[in-house]
């Protein structure tokens, strides 16, 4: 790859030129933290856009008013009961919007968009945060001191220095739940705080500071779209920055030797049965 080496803020980056991007994202380290082979194959083989991720990124574009530009698909690639038809036709009408530059949502998704953007702009603690001087889609690069890897992080918002109390937020759709109690599993699993770190680790070496705050607003997908704002725990912070560090040296090792191998546990430990199944058949009392 040849693309030029970025540093420091990049606001209105189209996002099909952010992703292109070699400097290493907070999606690639996690996929290089699980396997190196899978991450470098990866970077060559690029994954097309999943459907099931087009009704969270309608939403982004709807409350941010940036991002990717949303089109419904008309009667004639419907069933008579409104769902998306299955018919080739209608496969290749959404290929060639796709193929634009558009995501292809159902009447019935575009109305849950305008609902889901209805019940965010209506929580008090997210309008707060929507409403600061700032800049939404802001694309970060920095190159990592002590490595030498250049990192990229997009933030679906950064503010400007002249708010009161500048606040960088993420926002995240869920088919579960925002309930806090639950939500902390889904943090977990989608390597949440990971993204966070990341980007605010490649924040931190564009701008000198560290210590900007985030928050996350996370609206339900279902109705009637509950929305719950708030920070991580410090807790998070510190169990993902050594897996950040991890990943910045495992891509620096890999990229000098040129070989990316299955794993990165060099180890031939034998497999041990989880905790779950050694309960389950009276190994554990």
């Amino acid at each position: 790859m040849t693309e030029e080496k970025l540093s420091g803020i990049v606001e209105a980056m189209p996002e099909e030129q952010y992703h292109a991007h070699p400097a290493l994202s907070s999606t690639g380290a996690r996929r290089l933290l699980k396997s190196p082979k899978t991450f470098n194959y990866m970077r060559s083989h690029p994954q097309e856009p999943k459907q099931a991720f087009d009704l969270g990124t309608a939403a982004h574009s709807k409350v941010l008013g940036i991002g990717a530009r949303v089109v419904t698909y008309p009667d004639e690639h419907l069933t008579p009961r409104g769902a998306v038809s299955t018919k080739a036709a209608t496969l290749a009408w959404a290929e060639e919007q796709r193929a634009a530059g558009l995501v292809p949502i159902s009447p019935d998704d575009a109305a849950k968009v305008d609902a889901m953007a209805e019940a965010v702009l209506a929580n008090r603690e997210a309008r707060i945060l929507l409403e600061q001087d700032g800049t939404p889609e802001a694309s970060v690069f920095a190159t990592d001191p002590e490595t030498g890897v250049d990192m990229r992080a997009r933030f679906d918002f950064l503010p400007s220095f002249a708010n009161a109390d500048p606040c960088a937020f993420d926002l995240k759709t869920t088919r579960s739940s925002a309930h806090p109690e639950e939500y902390t599993r889904t943090v977990a699993n989608f390597g949440y705080h990971f993204q966070q770190e990341w980007y605010l680790h490649a924040y931190g070496i564009a701008t000198g500071d560290f210590g900007l705050p985030m928050q996350f607003i996370v609206v339900e997908t279902a109705a009637p779209h509950l929305v719950d704002v708030r920070p991580l725990a410090l807790e998070y912070a510190e169990i993902a920055r050594p897996k950040v560090r991890q990943a910045l040296e495992l891509f620096a090792r890999y990229t000098e030797a040129g070989e990316w191998p299955d794993w990165n546990d060099p180890n031939r430990d034998p497999l041990q049965p989880p905790t779950w199944l050694m309960f389950q058949e009276g190994a554990i009392a």
